[in-house]
């Protein structure tokens, strides 16, 4: 077994496509999400590749609940190796329509659940002086879209507490690595759930992937001191818009931000979001875009050939006495 990695909103979605890639590379696993069902199918899924995984309903807005999701991990299963922050929830909705409940359920569970996430796993790394914390962002964390000002907004939190995060690690001399991953449009069962002030099913921005293209770039992530990592061409160049071209970007969203965020079908009536409450059943890792989402990025694979590179290089330096050094197990 190469280590224990946690993953937060590994029920489905991203989390749950990085679930089975780590269970496939022989990591074991402590999977937190508030959905049972779910949790139980990315355990069993673990199991059958024959890793240890332990399934943990965690709401993520508790910081008690994800201590002691973090305690039971090394009591069941051993000391935590990677900690992964993914868990997230959306509102679809003009900012004047937003209830404060619905704006303070995004913000605890996209950013403070990163927050208690990354606090738990420092407790356990520090005394170690080993690990790796890894932030699953979005193309959003710079490049903010109209009808998701809360996920947007919560998005950009996580960015800049990381980086102050990052600076204090620097400061300490510490081997722990803190990466953030930025990720373009993905066919994850979220569209499907989350709550919508709209008659028209919501559906990520095209071009859209698969799920699998980022729990890829995570598992190839770990144990490299990659600062940020852009995952898929279209992330890249939100990135670069919103640094040289902000204004430009405002009028270009203005006008295509709504619509393109709006699927051609129907929503089903009543429905039902998972916002504060779970909703039971097993969505996997898909949304219903599969025939409209590709399985494979070059930017992706380029970015990870770079990282692989560039972590050689600060091997060869560390063997000569710089100031490299990798952190986690997985490279020791």
């Amino acid at each position: 077994m190469k280590g224990i990695a946690v993953i937060t909103g590994a029920s489905a979605g991203v989390g749950r496509a990085t679930a089975r890639e780590l269970a496939a590379r022989g990591w074991g696993l402590a999977l937190l999400a508030r959905g049972h069902d779910g949790l139980v199918a990315a355990q069993r899924e673990a199991w059958a590749l024959g890793v240890p995984a332990i399934a943990i309903p965690t709401d993520v807005a508790d910081e008690t609940a994800v201590e002691a999701a973090a305690d039971l991990t090394e009591r069941e299963i051993g000391p935590i190796d990677v900690w992964i922050n993914n868990a997230m929830c959306t509102v679809v909705s003009p900012i004047e329509q937003l209830a404060p409940d619905e704006v303070r359920r995004v913000t605890e569970v996209t950013y403070l659940g990163a927050v208690w996430g990354t606090m738990a796993a420092l407790r356990r790394m520090k005394p170690r002086d080993r690990g790796h914390i890894i932030q699953v962002g979005s193309a959003l964390a710079y490049r903010s879209i109209p009808l998701q000002a809360a996920y947007c907004g919560a998005k950009h939190a996580v960015r800049g507490f990381t980086d102050s995060l990052r600076s204090e690690l620097l400061h300490d001399r510490s081997r722990i690595a803190l990466t953030m991953i930025h990720l373009p449009a993905m066919n994850t069962p979220q569209f499907s759930w989350c709550r919508t002030r709209f008659d028209k099913h919501p559906q990520p921005v095209p071009p859209i992937y698969q799920p699998e293209v980022a729990a890829r770039v995570i598992a190839d992530s770990i144990g490299y001191r990659r600062r940020e990592v852009f995952v898929g061409k279209p992330t890249v160049k939100a990135i670069l818009g919103s640094k040289f071209a902000p204004g430009y970007a405002d009028h270009v969203l203005a006008n295509e931000g709504y619509d393109g965020q709006m699927a051609e079908m129907p929503l089903h009536v009543p429905r039902r979001d998972n916002l504060f409450e779970p909703l039971p059943g097993d969505f996997g890792a898909h949304g219903v875009f599969t025939d409209r989402a590709v399985n494979d990025s070059p930017y992706a694979r380029l970015s990870v050939l770079w990282t692989h590179v560039r972590n050689a290089i600060e091997r060869a330096l560390s063997s000569r006495g710089g100031p490299f050094a990798l952190p986690t197990s997985a490279q020791e």
